[in-house]
C-alpha cells in the first residue's frame, strides 16, 4: 500500500493510521485541517497519543523533523492546544 500520508517527514505507519481513522488521508486533508486540530481529532477518537505527535504534524507539514522545531514554534502549538480545551462552565 502506497500511503501518502507515511511519506511526509516524522509520520510512521501507527500515527498515519492514526490520521486514517478520523478522515486525513492525504498531506492536503492534513494541511487544511492543520496541526492542532488533526491531533485533537486523534486524541478525541480515543487515541493515546502524547504531544510528540503534535510536534510530529508541525514538523510533517513544515518538512522538518519535529525534535528541530524550535521551541518558540512548539510553545505556539501548545498554547493553541490549551486555547481550544473545553472550559467547564460551573
Amino acid at each position: 500500500m502506497n500511503d501518502e500520508l507515511q511519506h511526509l517527514k516524522n509520520l510512521g505507519k501507527t500515527s498515519a493510521q492514526w490520521l486514517h481513522a478520523v478522515g486525513i488521508h492525504s498531506a492536503n486533508d492534513l494541511r487544511r485541517l492543520g496541526s492542532v486540530d488533526a491531533y485533537r481529532a486523534v486524541r478525541a477518537r480515543g487515541f493515546r497519543a502524547s504531544k510528540v505527535l503534535l510536534y510530529a504534524i508541525e514538523g510533517a507539514l513544515l518538512d522538518v523533523h519535529w525534535n528541530d522545531l524550535p521551541p518558540g514554534i512548539k510553545d505556539s502549538l501548545n498554547g493553541q492546544l490549551d486555547e481550544r480545551v473545553p472550559r467547564n462552565k460551573s
